[in-house]
């Protein structure tokens, strides 16, 4: 009868359980985390250290987070996790964006179910209601952030809505106001007519949109010679409704006109056989397909410098716009589309705006009008400056396309001007918050140049941008070509926006001059004002609180207008970054999603240089966007939707965190049922790594230690692995490669630990007496294995990682894996000769465990214990294993090793030379205890081999 060793082995021990159980453990942890008060904890520590200062950008505070939040958020802890713990004092602030259009938005919504009348309430009380509903969500996103695991100031955020913040915005904006920079001017900005504001373009995005087209003739206003005599320019636009607004026609001196003569047409045509149109040749066939001309002859070359003397007649002249349209240059006007003459009004777009503005002097010569007419109000309407179309209307308050265009076109057609029209499908700009589309009006607003002087001759905003992206570190390097493109060619920053809810432009306007009051006392009021009543004080105050005794408020017009909340966000540093002393001024690192490239990077560097001549960041890192696993964009409608808030309460917040490490933020990721499957897969071999580390660390003491040279090469071998992986670790958190560092970590665990030094030296450390140098010599190396990885892991698997660490060293008030720096790992544990011969005893493994597994598929065998292979290699892999246990490398009973070629139909792998096995059955009997078949069992004791005897003798106390 065997008897029971059972208990004479030193099974693995351990309280750390296989199945985590997340959605319960972590909650318990966070709140270990608060009693303890970790952060203060993390804060003294790292008092006198080099700071590490991520600055967050500010979410929005205006609903539950959604998994791209919990992206973001996620990256920036694992980062300011692993700074801290390369020795950095990494302090971080969150803040929430707290003014601006979705919370104004959201107060109007309950207002209209409730039949009220915003523009009857007072503004201050308005302002109260989001000023609430702001505080609301700002605390349940808190708590929501919390629960992913982020640690930071929680109890001492940042919000734009702060008193000393507005202030703060309300004093940069008087920067710009004093060195020149913010002007009012009139020019064509992106309006929401469903929100009734100018839009910048951060604010808008492109979607599909099916816009009207027409093609229409511009008649010679003076006699032409030659053969341009009685001609028509033809133009072609997709906005029929800013015809009233047209000024000027464009052509380029790059393209090649020509004069046409319309032959046959289509029945009851809009072009008349006879007419002699000037067109692009490379576009004139699509044209005259298009208006349904059958026939036509190029009679005559059109020289651009012929084009730039002739001025046109309007082609609704008959309505009042009795004007001249003279033809510009313009290095916008290509011959991809249209007719290679570009319809301009300077009033409802940039590049019309910019070329008119640039021809400005040259027609006031001429005689020729130059201002800029309001032909559109806010509402989308028709002004009296579009004569003959009162009452239409661009776009409804409800985004629709209204009468406007079909009034136009019915116009054009009845003055015999319209030569064909059709619809098109293209991308157009439409407001990101209400879905709708926009429209460009002329309408004052107020501007921060980008090409004016603030200083010296030539210090231009725009120089001082660019000068800054040159100097900034960019991840992933693309980054910087891409902002650079945007600031290159962006227009003046428009900041004005014509609602309520946000930081008042604090600026008071001459009545008599119309220029801004400049006065640095006026400003420093205003901010001091801020500070003690906030930006209500705007609103609720006098303005002699403000303009002191020195002005007469009748002189002056308040301005009401609040600054775009881009403005706001880009002011954080000022607010954030340098008043508060355990920060500093510029970041280390700012960190968004890549939209921002056009959005937070941008304003924060626009508003930095432009006050003071630097960017508030050393370099910026940018994230792709979330999709569905299946590659599609998440949406409602499609049921693809992965909730962060369900993930927590399914699998817990560990998985979250898990995927972003995982997956290469820097392009979009991809997340769903199956990836979170996958991810739980992974998650339980990093789990059971530790496990099997703190089973078998169970009772261990420092005592225990062996040295570094007393150790088998199995040991020396891995504490050369942890050498070589703590310089990847050190490099990929340093360089925010998270993607790359994980996957090393992962693999490693599998493979190096699991697959390799856990199954090799399992025999050991369970049968081996406890006092023998190889099972002290595992244990040591499993102390040093535990303290590198549980280090390793706490950035990324910040729940597991401590509570495998309080499971080993007690949950006391200072104990926590993230007090802990990463571990100093010893020079001596460098071995490069001991690696490249491991790669030689690596090799001669794989080939004998491939071996044993035919056998075992075969069912020659069952357990690879009952095999003795006979080993066939070379002499550089026989110096190899001298010295070593191959059968214990190998998890066989016993090996027989052979130097020169191996017999006819032994087993190798082709891609390892020089090694081929022989399988053999191990002979005598099978150990009770370690069960390895050796012909020494029972020689000293029944049942046991002469090792596992040894043990038994050990301990007698412990033999069944």
């Amino acid at each position: 009868m065997t008897t029971n060793f059972k208990d004479t082995l030193f099974l693995p021990k351990t309280d750390f359980p296989m199945k985590a159980g997340l959605p319960k453990r972590e909650p318990e942890l966070l709140n270990r985390w608060q009693e303890i008060d970790l952060w203060g904890q993390l804060r003294s520590d790292g008092e006198g250290r080099e700071k590490f200062i991520l600055h967050d950008g500010p979410p929005y505070a205006n609903g539950n987070l959604h998994i791209g939040h919990a992206l973001n958020k996620i990256l920036k802890d694992v980062i300011n996790r692993s700074q801290q713990m390369l020795g950095k004092d990494s302090y971080y602030v969150p803040g929430w964006d707290c003014h601006g259009l979705p919370i104004e938005w959201k107060i109007e919504e309950e207002y209209r179910a409730k039949g009220k009348d915003k523009d009857a309430v007072p503004v201050v009380e308005f302002r109260t209601e989001c000023r609430e509903f702001a505080g609301k969500w700002i605390d349940i996103q808190r708590d929501e952030f919390k629960r992913l695991g982020v640690l930071g100031d929680w109890e001492r955020p940042y919000l734009t809505m702060d008193y000393k913040a507005q202030a703060r915005i309300a004093g940069e904006i008087g920067k710009f106001l004093m060195n020149g920079l913010l002007y009012r001017g009139s020019k064509p900005v992106m309006w929401s007519v469903v929100e009734k504001t100018a839009l910048a373009e951060a604010e808008v995005e492109y979607e599909d949109y099916e816009s009207d087209q027409i093609w229409v003739k511009f008649p010679l206003a003076e006699k032409a010679d030659g053969a341009l005599e009685d001609a028509q320019i033809v133009i072609w636009t997709t906005t029929p409704w800013t015809i009233p607004g047209n000024r000027a026609i464009c052509y380029s001196d790059r393209i090649a006109y020509g004069l046409y003569e319309v032959g046959q047409v289509a029945e009851d045509n809009w072009v008349q056989t006879g007419e002699k149109l000037v067109l692009a040749d490379a576009l004139a066939s699509s044209f005259f397909e298009q208006s349904r001309v059958e026939n036509y002859e190029r009679i005559a070359d059109v020289a651009g410098d012929a084009l730039n003397d002739i001025v046109c007649a309007h082609p609704l002249n008959a309505l009042g716009y009795d004007f001249v349209v003279p033809l510009l240059a313009g290095e916008h006007v290509t011959e991809e589309t249209g007719t290679g003459f570009v319809h301009t009004a300077p009033g409802h777009g940039t590049d019309d705006f910019e070329v008119w503005m640039a021809n400005k002097a040259g027609l006031d010569a001429r005689g020729i009008e130059t201002a800029i007419p309001y032909t559109v109000d806010g509402d989308g309407f028709f002004t009296d400056q579009a004569p003959g179309f009162d009452g239409k209307r661009v776009l409804t308050d409800k985004g629709k396309k209204g009468d406007a265009n079909e009034a136009v076109i019915a116009a054009l057609r009845e003055a015999g001007a319209l030569a064909a029209r059709a619809r098109l499908k293209h991308q157009y700009p439409h407001s990101w918050r209400s879905k709708k589309p926009v429209i460009f009006r002329n309408t004052p607003q107020w501007f921060i140049s980008m090409d004016r002087a603030p200083g010296e001759e030539g210090d231009t905003l725009r120089k001082r941008a660019m000068d800054q992206i040159a100097k900034t570190a960019w991840y992933p390097a693309q980054g910087e070509n891409r902002i650079g493109g945007m600031i290159e060619g962006r227009p003046d920053w428009v900041i004005s926006r014509q609602r309520a809810w946000g930081v008042p432009i604090p600026v008071f306007v001459d009545k008599a001059s119309g220029e801004p009051l400049r006065d640095q006392a006026v400003v420093d009021r205003i901010v001091a004002a801020f500070e003690e009543d906030g930006a209500d004080a705007w609103y609720a105050s006098d303005p002699s609180r403000f303009l002191g005794n020195e002005y007469n408020p009748d002189d002056y017009e308040q301005v009401l207008d609040v600054v775009d909340v881009w403005f706001d966000s880009g002011s954080t540093h000022s607010f954030v970054l340098e008043d508060r002393p355990e920060l500093e001024w510029p970041a280390a690192l700012y960190l968004e999603g890549s939209d921002q490239h056009r959005g937070w990077f941008h304003s924060s560097l626009l508003e930095a240089c432009g006050t003071r001549g630097q960017a508030p960041y050393k370099a910026v890192l940018t994230h792709g966007f979330v999709l569905a696993e299946d590659g599609r964009k998440m949406s409602k409608s499609l049921g693809n939707v992965v909730a962060p808030q369900k993930v927590i309460e399914q699998n817990g917040a560990e998985t979250l965190r898990l995927w972003v490490a995982a997956s290469d933020y820097s392009d979009d990721l991809r997340i769903g049922a199956e990836i979170i499957k996958q991810l739980t897969d992974s998650y339980r071999r990093l789990r059971n790594t530790l496990r099997y580390l703190l089973g078998n660390l169970a009772g261990f003491e420092a005592t225990e230690r062996v040295d570094l040279a007393d150790m088998p090469e199995l040991e020396r071998w891995v504490l050369h692995r942890l050498w070589e992986l703590d310089r990847e670790v050190r490099s990929g958190y340093g360089a925010y490669d998270f993607h790359g560092l994980f996957r090393t970590l992962h693999d490693f665990c599998a493979n190096d630990l699991s697959a390799f030094y856990f199954d090799i030296r399992k025999d050991c450390l369970y049968c081996d007496p406890a006092d023998s140098l190889a099972r002290r010599s595992a244990r040591t190396v499993l102390d040093d294995l535990f303290s590198c990885l549980t280090a390793w892991l706490a950035p990324i698997l910040c729940f597991t990682s401590e509570e495998a660490w309080l499971c080993r060293h007690g949950d006391s008030a200072e104990a926590s894996v993230h007090l802990r720096q990463f571990p100093t790992i010893p020079e001596d544990w460098q071995d490069d000769a001991l690696a490249a011969k491991w790669q030689k005893v690596w090799a001669v493994r794989r080939v004998v465990l491939g071996a044993l597994e035919i056998e075992r598929a075969e069912k020659r065998i069952g357990s690879s214990l009952q095999a003795a292979p006979a080993v066939y290699l070379s002499a550089d892999y026989l110096t190899a294993l001298e010295g070593l246990e191959v059968a214990d490398l190998a998890i066989v009973s016993e090996v027989e090793l052979h130097e020169g070629a191996a017999p006819e139909g032994a087993f190798s792998l082709p891609d390892i030379a020089d090694i081929a096995v022989v399988p053999k059955t191990a002979e005598g009997e099978k150990c009770a205890r370690c069960w390895k078949v050796l012909p020494d069992v029972g020689a000293r004791t029944a049942e046991l081999c002469d090792r596992c005897a040894d043990a038994v003798d050990r301990h007698p106390e412990a033999a069944a």
